[in-house]
């Protein structure tokens, strides 16, 4: 089963509807106590860093999301859901992240005529190509992005793609079975549908009609 958390931040639904559409057992989760039975949790979510960590404070997830990322269970962050892995925002920095990672989320600095937010689809250039989660999704293959932040890692390890946005940035992050995304895989079409698929496939879950 995925676990997909719901803690008011954004459309969840669409990540929901985008592994029901795989064929892959999926449902929301309203509280920590629900996610005995998941394979897979996902922390998805669009919203300001300082929102996120409160509400997830509040619905009891920050002390278990903690526990299951040091258990290495399989886990997925989107867009917010990868920002709140790490200490600090620029966004909120009177609110401290998750921790999981080190690193910060910065906002983006960039030369005209580029605008913040950095919004629609861009180029997602894994390290390597076509690698582990990215196992055949095309080298630069476009997905969909909608964001004013982004995050810098400390230690280059972890960065698993990186995307071109007056300059480089960490699209991606893979530490053992934690794997987190800038983009929106569920409203990047083809691409996006089959990088949730090799998610899934990590946590040891298949499409029911390939059962």
């Amino acid at each position: 089963m995925i676990g997909v958390i719901d803690y008011d931040m954004g459309n969840l639904g669409s990540v929901l509807n985008a592994f029901r559409a795989l064929g892959l057992p999926a449902r929301m989760l309203d509280s920590p106590a629900e996610a005995s039975d998941c394979r897979l949790l996902v922390l998805p979510g669009v919203g300001a860093f300082g929102d996120g960590i409160r509400h997830l404070r509040r619905r009891g997830w920050e002390p278990a999301l903690r526990e299951w990322i040091a258990a290495d269970r399989p886990f997925l962050g989107i867009c917010l859901g990868l920002q709140l892995l790490f200490a600090t925002s620029e966004e909120s920095p009177s609110e401290p992240g998750l921790s999981v990672l080190e690193g910060e989320v910065r906002r983006f600095r960039v030369p005209p005529p580029l605008k913040v937010p950095h919004m629609g689809w861009n180029r997602v250039h894994a390290e390597p190509p076509g690698a582990d989660v990215f196992e055949g999704i095309p080298a630069g293959a476009h997905m969909y992005f909608v964001h004013s932040y982004h995050a810098c890692p400390q230690e280059e390890s972890v960065v698993a793609a990186r995307t071109e946005y007056g300059g480089h940035f960490c699209s991606a992050v893979r530490r053992g079975a934690l794997v987190a995304v800038q983009f929106h895989p569920e409203k990047s079409q083809a691409h996006g549908l089959r990088f949730l698929r090799n998610v899934a496939a990590m946590a040891g879950l298949e499409p029911v009609e390939a059962r």
